[in-house]
């Protein structure tokens, strides 16, 4: 039920997005490029769950984050973007949420300094489209803040752009040909 689109880039970067059959919603996107080595780091998550490192049977001896920890991730709708910050239990009033224009990001912020967080919206930033205070608006419900930006028109335009063209692009295992045996 996903269909999952691979990019090469001249610069060497590499894209990877995961799209909803039904849908043809965005369910992830990771980054990743060389490093100084020549050989791939590990992938950077911009949209979707959050990867968790694999854990041996020594590491989980060790120290190990909080399961209580704020968890931040970004899940995008079809007309906005969104992030979700899971485990913060405090009541809506408390949460702050702005855009910084100079350094082109969204801050979170608490009146009972527990929790601040500050980042960026990269598709606006590869559109190079200015950040909107009006389009931004937050909700909290299940310990979890909501935060929503409102896709500009030419991010929605793009999409729908980009939607038509994976379309028309078969995929590798569509064919209706079998492996036959020699």
């Amino acid at each position: 039920g996903k269909r999952k689109v691979h990019y090469l880039f001249e610069d060497g970067k590499e894209m990877a997005e995961e799209y909803d059959m039904k849908t043809g919603q965005l369910v992830s996107r990771k980054w990743r490029e060389k490093n100084a080595l020549g050989g791939f780091g590990t992938w950077q998550v911009e949209v979707g769950d959050p990867t968790l490192p694999p854990t041996g049977a020594l590491e989980s001896e060790l120290i190990k984050e909080s399961s209580s920890n704020p968890v931040f991730m970004r899940k995008d709708t079809l007309t906005s973007f969104q992030w979700r910050i899971r485990n913060l239990p405090y009541p809506k009033e408390v949460y702050s949420v702005s855009v910084e224009k100079e350094q082109r990001c969204c801050v979170v912020r608490t009146t009972n300094k527990k929790y601040y967080k500050r980042f960026p919206i990269p598709d606006l930033d590869r559109y190079q489209l200015p950040l909107d205070a009006a389009a931004l608006s937050f909700t909290h419900a299940n310990n979890t803040l909501i935060i929503t930006y409102q896709k500009p028109k030419e991010i929605l335009a793009a999409e729908e752009e980009l939607q038509k063209e994976l379309k028309k692009i078969k995929a590798a295992n569509e064919d209706d040909n079998e492996c036959k045996t020699q």
